[in-house]
């Protein structure tokens, strides 16, 4: 007979050789013991942005073979199209209205911050003996009483707020746009000299500015270090990496000159350092025994151009509730639990993966903290064709705009007054199949005015319920 440690060695390299064949294997009974959680996060990355996911200009290889051998979620959302309500939505699993961080991002002068009142991802995890920590950009809030420390992990390094934000307020900004960004590429020290965005080690300032030419690169150094101290127990590791938001900056032994290619050279070095996770991963028989979920924050930003990432087949990008403000590439990793080479096309969210992590561990959600999300484990290993029927869309200052409900979308975006002056335009109704039109090109709103009213009535009824059930943010006391 051959030895259960021998077979357990062998199962990364079987899995990894299994997923290269265009074979969609199933689920195999998984190892005993809690799994271990890496959640990589990136910010303004677009949904055309990864070969997996059509872009033929950028090249992500070790992203393409996390795809091959795992599970692509085509469907994807994020509850928001700016960071910081997205980040609230995702460790909490609720609509970032619900916890009181969905009007707008945070900034340096900012008084507020996710409420360690919540259950967040990690002190789920973390109740479980789970070793926790976050390496990347945080910002839900840059006080004490409100870092990643307060919120369930054990330790945390990287940047509290946006690295185009200067510490302590916000001033003394370098020229922005494409022609600003252009200016930074070509001399990498800017970073150094045009910025004061702070870095953090647990709740301790160790920098300031932080060299963001190397940030992402230590980031992946703190996660893999962090992996390997605590290769013997369940880990939970979430790595929001603070790029490819403006400004760019790579290291300089991997650096592309060209202004015009900083985006794309951006997001190949993070595919690199994605790449060193799941090899190390893999070194350490880890893999049989480890969830990775690929997933960013909301769409491209669009008006930086090419500091900016593609929607693909989307309309539109970062701060819009079209599809390209808030679908975003997902995968999903684990050999043995997640039929490789596959895709899910069901409608799902970054709200849903608090009570898909706690159905994995086997550890049920407290039951007087209503969320939003749903346990979409089945869609991971394929078992269930579908969870989610509905998602509601709120603009980048948490304004209710829209309603998703099986494949068709009603959108309502209300536009700003042209000045204080003004009312605001009356919102044009649009409706969209996006089984048949995923581009939001044919608005159908005119030919049926009764889905569209239907639609329009869910939409406010649901916003209502989570309006009357919803918490405060964290704020800073006035004494």
């Amino acid at each position: 007979m051959i030895p259960a440690a021998y077979l357990r060695r062998l199962a990364p390299l079987f899995f990894a050789a299994l997923a290269m064949t265009p074979i969609v294997n199933a689920a195999v009974q998984p190892p005993a013991g809690k799994p271990n959680i890496v959640l990589i996060f990136t910010d303004d990355q677009g949904y055309g942005d990864l070969g997996s996911f059509g872009s033929t200009t950028i090249r992500t290889p070790h992203l393409d073979r996390l795809a091959r051998e795992g599970r692509k979620f085509t469907s994807f959302m994020s509850a928001s199209s700016v960071c910081t309500p997205s980040r609230a939505a995702l460790l909490t699993g609720s609509y970032p209205k619900r916890v009181g961080l969905h009007k707008g991002v945070l900034f340096p002068v900012s008084t507020t911050g996710l409420n360690p009142a919540e259950h967040t991802i990690a002190d789920h995890l973390k109740q479980q003996g789970y070793a926790t920590a976050a390496f990347g950009k945080w910002h839900l809030g840059h006080h004490p009483e409100v870092l990643p420390t307060a919120n369930g992990f054990d330790a945390y390094f990287g940047i509290p707020y946006s690295n185009d934000m200067n510490h302590p307020d916000n001033q003394g900004k370098p020229k922005s746009g494409p022609a600003g960004m252009d200016e930074l590429w070509l001399e990498p020290a800017s970073t150094l000299t045009k910025w004061k965005t702070p870095l953090m080690e647990n709740e301790r300032i160790v920098e300031l500015p932080v060299d963001q030419r190397t940030i992402t690169r230590r980031c992946t150094d703190r996660a893999i270090d962090f992996i390997e101290k605590n290769q013997k127990r369940p880990f939970f590791v979430y790595l929001p990496y603070s790029m490819p938001h403006i400004p760019l900056y790579v290291p300089d032994d991997v650096r592309d000159p060209d202004p015009t290619r900083a985006y794309i050279n951006t997001i190949e070095h993070l595919d690199t350092e994605v790449g060193r996770i799941f090899d190390r991963l893999r070194d350490l028989n880890l893999a049989a025994n480890t969830y990775v979920i690929f997933t960013t924050d909301n769409g491209p930003w669009l008006t930086f151009k090419h500091h900016g990432g593609s929607a693909g087949p989307l309309r539109d990008g970062k701060m819009s509730t079209f599809e390209g403000g808030q679908r975003v590439p997902c995968i999903m990793w684990a050999p043995g639990r997640i039929p490789a080479n596959s895709v899910c096309e069901s409608l799902a969210s970054t709200i849903d993966l608090l009570p898909t992590i706690a159905a994995l561990t086997g550890t049920p959600l407290p039951a007087n903290r209503p969320i939003d999300g749903l346990d979409i484990s089945g869609l991971l290993t394929g078992t269930v064709k579908s969870v989610r029927n509905d998602f509601l869309y709120y603009s980048r200052d948490g304004t209710l705009e829209g309603l998703r409900e099986g494949d068709w979308k009603f959108l309502e975006p209300r536009p700003a007054a042209a000045n204080k002056a003004k009312a605001a335009p009356k919102p044009e109704v649009m409706l969209f199949n996006l089984a048949s039109d995923l581009g939001e090109t044919r608005n159908l709103a005119a030919e049926k005015p009764e889905l569209v009213e239907r639609l329009r009535r869910r939409m406010v009824e649901l916003d209502a319920a989570i309006g009357t059930e919803a918490r405060p943010a964290w704020k800073k006391s006035e004494s």
